[in-house]
């Protein structure tokens, strides 16, 4: 996963700058039926039951991994064809954080649940 522009600015201005930057208490995962960029943008599924669910993860070294399963409710509309995921600072709304292209697209039909296995979602500093 790539940082967004936002916490890329947020993080240097901390280190940097001497500004706090205060984590969110809560992240939250959230698919993307169009590719998003460091900018934001991309096309967030919406409607069918869909809503960003709330994501953890532990660090080690360098890299933070999802500690648990994530899984959406069960889509009661089709989703699309989910191209993208992206960590959110709020429920709605808010500040994309890291996002990134799946390895595989996936199309949620209505039934479907979208999941993400715990240690599949990785953000890795260099």
């Amino acid at each position: 996963m790539s940082f967004s522009n936002y916490l890329e600015t947020e993080v240097l201005d901390h280190v940097f700058g001497g500004n706090a930057y205060t984590a969110p208490s809560t992240l939250y995962l959230a698919l993307f039926t169009t590719d998003n960029t460091d900018s934001g943008g991309g096309t967030e599924v919406s409607g069918g039951a869909y809503a960003r669910q709330s994501v953890a993860f532990t660090v080690s070294g360098n890299t933070a991994t999802t500690s648990a399963d994530v899984e959406f409710p069960t889509a009661t509309a089709n989703y699309g064809t989910v191209v993208a995921v992206a960590v959110m600072d709020a429920s709605t709304g808010g500040n994309q954080l890291a996002y990134a292209g799946l390895s595989s697209d996936k199309t949620i039909e209505t039934g479907d649940v979208f999941r993400v296995p715990a240690g599949d979602l990785d953000i890795t500093l260099d």
